[in-house]
């Protein structure tokens, strides 16, 4: 719904003056030979072009003063062609592009990948009024940082929907809540529309506990006036009050909305070690001059709650897959526990899903050996927040949420001693992110995670482990301690 209403704005269907220019960015860099920089300059230039013909259009048309015209040459002063290069550079740095891959083309990226070097270009051209869906979806933690500074300092009018609480915090200075087809406007960051719309709504619940008790009371009136002259006036007059009071709209009971909630399976204890790392070297090619890790030494048990941090590229991801065996060290010994029963989540875990069938008939036959009762499996989705006609979709019509969510069902029945989780929040909404922080909270088995969103690792952490620089170290602190840390180290390298 706040998907569509970005888009709708994009297209003009609300009257915007046609000198506010709008960018909407939903979808990443077209493939292409050229390179993220090269991209993204070009993209500035044709901007530029653009700008001039706006320009040369409204003197002719409006002569020298017309004060728009003042605005969009002081834009293109700012702009600075003999700058874009350097200024690119930066901007691309800090959303996580290195020396090599700022050059890479863009036909060679990632769908995520692809999004940031988009994300570059609307931050480096600066439109009146610039659309986000989702900007965070593609980032690390440092990138996340990163963005959020930049985008504090940001002049123009941004519009941005967002799952991720800390985010919204930091950059938004007011909030729009859809709800019931109308835009409710409240001032300050999220935490300050939680507390004001918790405030509404206790007062809300007093007017309408009222006004229903005086709606009772007079109705009961009206019902023992019987025949007496007098009281067939009062009731009477009684009736237009309650008539005027249900014309000018009565007071609505507040319904809370429903909490989402899912647990993972209880899973039996297994004793330490459980997953161990034993002088463990890794690099793709084998040459030590690729080591990403050298002479790692690590442990994991069933109490373990551990985030995974450090700058993009590191390979987070990788250490992930020499944990279940995808990937085997270059030296060193990966150690599990005979009984020890891995859970993968990851960006792509919905690809495991066959988008031409229903969650419920994929998920009958994906574990045909346990059931193949339909009701069985309608209560066994049920329990994982899969519900309703979500169960009987073909899952291709769903959204990413919604498969997301189907993922985590099946992660669940397959009751994994310990679960790892690369980007979980990717797709999902904030009640779905709160819902996911209190299933591994109440989860008995192990959990480590990669993610950029750091309300979810602030609620669920209890370790936090630095990967950078071939090594792996405990961060000693909290995970908000960690992204202040980050912040202080980007103003000191003035990367914003």
């Amino acid at each position: 719904m706040a998907a569509t209403l970005l888009k709708a704005i994009s297209e003009r269907e609300y009257p915007i003056p046609e000198h506010v220019d709008i960018y909407l960015l939903n979808q990443g860099a077209p493939p292409s030979d050229l390179g993220a920089l090269e991209w993204v300059v070009k993209e500035a230039e044709k901007e530029m072009e653009r700008l001039d013909g706006m320009a040369e259009r409204i003197l002719e048309e409006n002569g020298p003063d017309d004060p728009v015209l003042m605005d969009l040459y002081e834009h293109m002063d700012k702009l600075d062609p003999s700058t874009f290069a350097t200024r690119a550079s930066l901007i691309l740095t800090g959303l996580g592009f290195n020396k090599t891959t700022i050059h890479k083309k863009t036909k060679d990226m990632s769908g995520g990948w692809r999004m940031r070097v988009a994300l570059a270009k609307a931050l480096f051209v600066k439109p009146t009024l610039l659309l986000l869906d989702d900007p965070t979806a593609h980032l690390d933690l440092e990138a996340c940082v990163w963005l959020e500074e930049y985008l504090k300092k940001w002049e123009r009018t941004l519009v941005l929907i967002s799952h991720s609480q800390d985010f919204l915090n930091g950059v938004c200075t007011s909030m729009i809540d859809m709800r019931k087809q109308q835009l409710m406007y409240y001032g300050g960051n999220f935490d300050s529309y939680v507390k004001t719309r918790k405030e509404q709504e206790i007062n809300q619940m007093t007017a309408y506990k009222k006004q229903q008790e005086e709606i009772k009371h007079i109705k009961e009136f009206i019902a023992s006036a019987g025949t007496y002259a007098n009281l067939v006036r009062q009731a009477k007059s009684r009736q237009k009050i309650l008539d005027k009071m249900i014309a000018d709209g009565l007071i609505e009971e507040v319904k809370e909305d429903r909490a989402f909630t899912f647990r993972f399976t209880d899973v039996e204890k297994l004793p330490p070690p459980v997953l161990a790392f034993d002088n463990v070297t890794f690099s793709y090619s084998g040459n030590p001059k690729d080591d990403l890790y050298r002479n790692i030494d690590l442990g994991f048990d069933m109490d373990s709650r551990t985030a995974l941090v450090g700058p993009n590229g590191v390979g987070k991801s990788t250490l992930l897959r020499l944990m279940t065996g995808k990937l085997s060290p270059t030296d060193g010994a990966v150690k599990r526990h005979t009984h020890l029963k891995l859970g993968m989540y990851s960006q792509h875990s919905a690809e495991q899903l066959d988008l031409t069938k229903s969650a419920l008939d994929f998920v009958r036959d994906k574990f045909h050996e346990k059931s193949q009762d339909y009701q069985y499996w309608r209560q066994c989705l049920g329990r994982y927040g899969v519900s309703g006609s979500v169960q009987t979709a073909i899952m291709g019509t769903l959204s990413e949420g919604q498969k997301s969510r189907i993922v985590f069902a099946l992660l669940a029945i397959e009751s994994p001693n310990m679960l790892l989780l690369d980007e979980p929040t990717n797709g999902l909404d904030i009640p779905t992110i709160d819902a996911l922080a209190d299933a591994i909270e109440h989860f008995t088995g192990g959990v480590i995670v990669v993610s950029h969103d750091f309300r979810l690792l602030d609620r669920i952490a209890k370790q936090i482990l630095v990967c950078e620089n071939k090594t792996i170290k405990p961060w000693d602190g909290t995970i908000g301690e960690y992204k202040n840390y980050l912040r202080k180290k980007m103003v000191a390298a003035g990367a914003v």
